[in-house]
């Protein structure tokens, strides 16, 4: 029997394939583009035949019709790994559930420690050779599906046909069922807002990158404008090794910054676990073998980022107290995103020959009163998470300057981050140091605390 025999074979309507699931099951959803949308919408409407259904996706591109149906039923669990808006609204209403993991450990989870009765995943059409693509969210997806009882693609015409690296595909003979959905249009990312803080941060990372590096971008504004200065700078030479590919390294890559040559690993290669962006850096990826989809294990593997010299990693923060730990997954007990491989990078980027890990935040932001508020805080909020221990960063960097806090004791961290603080709050932190303990008399003097910009 050919694959096309095959195909015609498993291919059924969404309905038919959701109906695979049974009360008590654990659903698994694709990641990011790849949650299966189509199928969603089919197992929702199931709701008056379920009861406690747990569903796992990560960042689904919205908000998932499971988590709409009300969660005091009992009907269906949903649970994430990393919250994207559209979770982190439904948290806020107790319909969403988060799961603490390290991205890099995701596959040995699913293949050791998971349960996954159902797998229901978005994909490119089959190729000649009988694989689905995974698109632009390898992420995990191979683990979750050697390790579920039934598997379901739902084909996306839109989906573009990312190369491996490896783990980038399943094939017709490893699925149960096959839906082809409405072709709706994947999420694409408008371009970050940049704004003058952004530009001015980024501006004093890019003075810190050399030729040849190996670059690792996060999401938001801040990293974006890293990646636009970067693009119009006489940086030469630069590699790609990310978990998350995004416009930023097209950008930098049409600037002719990004050549791969230089890379101890993967040369040439632009290596990825997911991406998220416009259509445009889609269309890019759509069979470019300059592009390879590896899956997180690789990717956020420590000893693979490490093995490149100079890898920079460039990552937001929310907030930062005084003993240098970084939290950029909640605000207090609302949680806002996830963990996911800021500290893979973090580490690995430390370990990295010449290699310089960087946190980034504009020292303020507003509540909802419009009143400013630091954000180096002398100690985190009741709930807050901490998402990089202080033993971990390195380089911190705001608007007033950049500090390296590895090697220096409490009263060095909290002199260095109270530098680049925001004026109206240093001798408030000051204040707060001394009552902590992690201030003394060798601190230097306030006229020195006030300079924009303290030395590393």
């Amino acid at each position: 029997m050919g694959f096309s025999s095959e195909y015609t074979n498993k291919l059924v309507s969404a309905e038919e394939a959701v109906s695979v699931v049974k009360p008590g099951d654990w659903v698994d959803y694709g990641s990011f583009c790849c949650a299966p949308e189509y199928l969603d919408v089919a197992l929702a409407n199931r709701q008056d035949t379920l009861h406690d259904v747990k569903v796992r996706a990560l960042a689904f591109p919205g908000i998932a019709a499971v988590s709409k149906v009300d969660p005091k039923s009992g009907r269906f669990i949903y649970n994430s790994w990393h919250f994207s808006g559209g979770e982190r609204k439904m948290h806020d209403q107790g319909a969403c559930h988060f799961i603490p993991f390290v991205y890099h450990e995701a596959p040995d989870n699913y293949r050791h420690n998971i349960r996954v009765d159902v797998c229901m995943v978005r994909t490119a059409p089959m190729d000649k050779f009988g694989n689905f693509n995974f698109g632009i969210g390898n992420s995990f997806q191979r683990a979750v599906v050697e390790n579920a009882r039934k598997v379901i693609v739902e084909v996306n015409e839109n989906m573009p046909r990312c190369l491996g690296g490896c783990e980038e595909s399943v094939n017709i003979t490893e699925i149960d069922f096959v839906v082809e959905s409405d072709n709706k249009a994947l999420l694409t990312l408008p371009d970050a807002r940049i704004s003058d803080i952004d530009r001015t941060i980024a501006g004093i990372i890019v003075d810190q990158i050399e030729d040849g590096s190996c670059i690792q971008l996060g999401i938001g504004g801040m990293p974006n404008a890293v990646g636009k200065l970067i693009a119009d700078s006489g940086l030469k030479d630069l590699g790609v090794h990310t978990e998350m590919l995004a416009d930023a390294y097209l950008d930098m890559y049409e600037a002719g910054k990004i050549t791969n040559s230089k890379k101890a690993i993967d040369k040439g290669k632009m290596v990825y676990a997911f991406a998220l962006g416009s259509q445009r850096l889609y269309d890019f990826m759509d069979n470019n073998p300059v592009c390879a989809s590896y899956p997180v294990d690789y990717t956020n593997s420590l000893s693979n980022i490490s093995k490149n010299d100079r890898v920079v990693s460039i990552n937001n923060a929310l907030e930062i107290d005084l003993y240098g730990q970084v939290s950029s997954e909640s605000a207090g007990y609302r949680h806002i995103t996830g963990t996911g491989g800021q500290f893979d990078f973090a580490y690995g980027a430390y370990h990295s020959y010449r290699g310089k890990s960087f946190i980034c935040l504009s020292s303020t932001t507003k509540d909802k009163e419009g009143n400013l508020i630091s954000r180096i805080k002398p100690v985190f909020a009741p709930g807050t998470i901490v998402t990089l221990p202080r033993s971990v960063t390195h380089y911190v960097a705001t608007e007033y300057g950049m500090v390296c806090l590895k090697g220096k004791s409490t009263w060095e961290r909290a002199e260095a981050l109270v530098s680049i603080a925001h004026p109206q709050f240093r001798d408030q932190l000051v204040q707060d140091a001394e009552r902590m303990k992690i201030w003394c008399a060798a601190n230097r003097n306030d006229e020195v605390l006030h300079m924009v910009g303290a030395p590393v």
